[in-house]
């Protein structure tokens, strides 16, 4: 038998190796294997598989076997005692994002304000304007460029505890303590229509509808402690279906791009509705505590709906059909769940009831969770002070990140999946780099504990706030 280890560097550039080039979902291409020289580089794998996508514009790809990205020669990843007689090769294509992020290196802007805790900030859809909550129960949106203070919007009488933009960027909502949702425009500061009242408890989370499913943006759902959930219309500011059956608190939300909302509760499960009549479809069974965090692989091109930073030539026109193509782009629809129980549950939740995969590992209770932009890595973060990086369709692991030395609260990922940013009760930021699978910067500065962090959807930079009641603008 021929092995790897009696081929001699001089026969490499005659000796050849059956293998299939399949996309990340599975699919391959041109249908059948393909005869490829087994010194093969990457720049020639880029060519074959331009041409084989008929892709006009090259698209940047990067290529695994094993899950080992392919950096130099397909010699190189195959392993000393690889049999070339016997075995078919999978080579894994996954495109790459066209632009690259820089790191954030230093705070190049510290915006006092508020009077109390940061909870949440968020980017804007474009990623040219920024807003936060807090517990002084106001919510206000920063100028960006001149990192000043912008507008004060006022309205909430108690803690803002969570905030989120419209898929379009021109619509801004906030929900408080009290159980008070509230419309501002970004534009002027000023509230779009009445307080928005239903809920009997605290606001834990709130979610736009796609912008690809409805251009106007007009429907948001949001979960409450008191249990329930509601789809409200934006327009007419009031509620069209409440979305009652958890029975304890129902602690995070997310509307997908396929019509269905995720909830997921202290009363251990996830329950999947279809949102346009509030019918329950199924319930999500796993896990044996609270959870407190929910994600999915299409999170960043739902997000940023119709704004595609990548600003390719052959660009969609039309922004309903660009925001469509990148949301079926990524494929099918997974769910990560992070728990008190110290796990991650993996879920296809268009249809099926039971996870496909359980990762453990995390020694104390999961906080928050985030698929990269391109969906192929999943990181989580830990009150055991680490954050752990999962493949994104398996939930293999792959590494764990240390470096805080307290609990870590909140994770966001950098617009090209090369760089994940952190903020920590130790009060410090800290970017990881997804090639080396380490601390690629660290950054103090905060006076006290890290509640919420933001990478910018164009990339250029990070938001953070906390505990010190002061904004942080983080660039390179």
């Amino acid at each position: 038998m021929e092995t790897m280890m009696e081929t001699s560097a001089d026969d490499d550039s005659s000796k050849t190796i059956l293998s299939r080039i399949k996309s990340h979902s599975g699919e391959v291409l041109c249908g059948d294997t393909l005869d490829l020289p087994i010194n093969i580089t990457v720049g020639k794998l880029q060519l074959i598989c331009n041409a084989l996508l008929k892709n006009e514009d090259p698209v940047p790809l990067a290529f695994f076997v094993n899950d080992v990205e392919i950096t130099g020669s397909l010699i190189d990843n195959l392993g000393k005692d690889f049999s070339i007689s016997e075995n078919i090769v999978d080579i894994v294509y996954q495109p790459q994002a066209v632009f690259k992020v820089r790191s954030v290196t230093r705070c190049t802007g510290s915006i006092e304000g508020h009077k109390e805790a940061v909870i949440s900030v968020a980017f804007s859809p474009d990623g040219q304007n920024l807003a936060s909550g807090s517990g002084d129960t106001t919510v206000r949106l920063w100028d960006i460029f001149t990192q000043t203070p912008q507008f004060t919007c006022s309205g909430h009488k108690n803690w803002v505890l969570c905030i989120s933009w419209s898929p379009c960027g021109k619509k801004l909502i906030s929900g408080c303590k009290n159980g008070t949702i509230i419309q501002w425009d970004p534009a002027t500061g000023n509230q779009i229509g009445r307080n928005m009242t239903g809920h009997k408890n605290f606001i834990t989370a709130l979610a736009w509808e796609p912008y690809h499913q409805n251009t106007e943006c007009r429907y948001f759902v949001s979960s409450s402690k008191d249990g329930d959930l509601r789809i409200w219309d934006s327009i007419l500011g009031q509620t069209t279906i409440v979305l009652a059956g958890h029975t304890k608190s129902v602690t995070c939300v997310k509307w997908g791009g396929s019509g269905l909302i995720y909830s997921g509760s202290q009363d251990k499960t996830i329950r999947v509705w279809r949102a346009k009549d509030g019918i329950l479809c199924r319930i999500l069974v796993g896990h044996a505590h609270w959870i407190n965090s929910l994600a999915l692989n299409v999170d960043y091109v739902l997000r940023t709906g119709p704004f595609d930073m990548s600003k390719s030539s052959n660009e969609e026109k039309d922004p309903c059909q660009r925001a469509l193509k990148r949301y079926q782009a990524i494929g099918e629809e997974i769910l990560i769940s992070g728990s008190d129980d110290y796990t991650l549950h993996l879920w296809k939740p268009e249809k099926e009831k039971k996870s496909f995969q359980k990762m453990t590992g995390h020694q104390q209770l999961i906080n928050d969770v985030k698929f990269s932009p391109d969906g192929r890595i999943i990181a989580s973060a830990s009150f055991d002070k680490s954050i752990k990086l999962w493949e994104g369709l398996t939930g293999k692991f792959i590494s764990t990140l240390r470096g805080h030395v307290q609990a870590v609260y909140t994770i966001a990922w950098s617009a090209d999946s090369r760089l994940l940013v952190s903020g920590s009760s130790d009060s410090t930021l800290k970017v990881w780099s997804m090639k080396t699978k380490k601390l690629a910067q660290d950054l103090p500065g905060h006076a006290d504990e890290v509640y919420g962090v933001d990478w910018a959807p164009d990339g250029l930079r990070v938001v953070s706030g906390g505990k010190d009641k002061v904004l942080r603008l983080w660039q390179n």
